[in-house]
């Protein structure tokens, strides 16, 4: 089995106090993991851990590929336009996936390539993000609630992204508390749980 993430006791400390009980995890190739628990149990706090924009306060995380985070922001530049937006995720990771026109038809978003990112709804923000990660491909997706905002249809199609990616053998991290994703891949759960107070002497 080819391991592209591993956490083994992993936790976090905002302020001091830990956020989260101690995660243990592993993420093959070809695989999904799919993370729950309660609003404010530290989901999104684990994922930035993966990804490496937070460090954990304890515990040891092994990373074998490269890693794309989408969070709830989706990290777009507002007065960019939505091809712009596209064009720079390429550029800044030096990746060549989809062109950012193929990526655009792919995530619905034909025809909206001049429109300024600001001006996107919530669901096509969303759609974009999804987008970035097409043009710009790395092997693990840490994906922080991808059906947030979007419709029916975008919820299909961001299973059939994910069913997309692990075929290819990439590796899938994501939490939701809206839909329960059609995971074709081999997949677990995670569930997240928030730390016990510490005693104190």
């Amino acid at each position: 089995m080819s391991l592209l993430l591993e956490a083994n006791g992993v936790t976090f400390r905002r302020q001091g106090d830990l956020v989260f009980a101690p995660v243990d995890l592993q993420l093959a190739a070809a695989s999904a993991l799919v993370i729950l628990g309660p609003n404010g149990c530290g989901k999104t706090t684990l994922l930035r851990l993966l990804a490496g924009i937070l460090r954990p306060a304890e515990g040891q995380l092994l990373r074998n590929g490269s890693t794309a985070f989408l969070g709830h922001a989706s990290a777009l530049k507002g007065d960019l336009n939505c091809r712009e937006n596209l064009d720079f995720l390429r550029h800044f990771h030096g990746r060549a996936g989809l062109s950012s026109s193929q990526a655009l038809v792919r995530t619905g978003l034909a025809g909206l390539g001049l429109r300024p990112a600001r001006t996107l709804s919530a669901g096509q923000k969303r759609r974009l993000g999804l987008a970035g990660l097409l043009v710009a491909p790395r092997p693990i997706w840490l994906l922080d609630e991808p059906y947030a905002s979007l419709d029916d249809a975008g919820g299909e199609l961001v299973d059939s992204l994910l069913a997309e990616h692990t075929a290819t053998g990439g590796g899938v991290v994501l939490s939701t508390h809206q839909r329960k994703p059609r995971l074709r891949a081999a997949h677990g759960e995670l569930v997240v749980r928030k730390a016990a107070p510490e005693e104190t002497a």
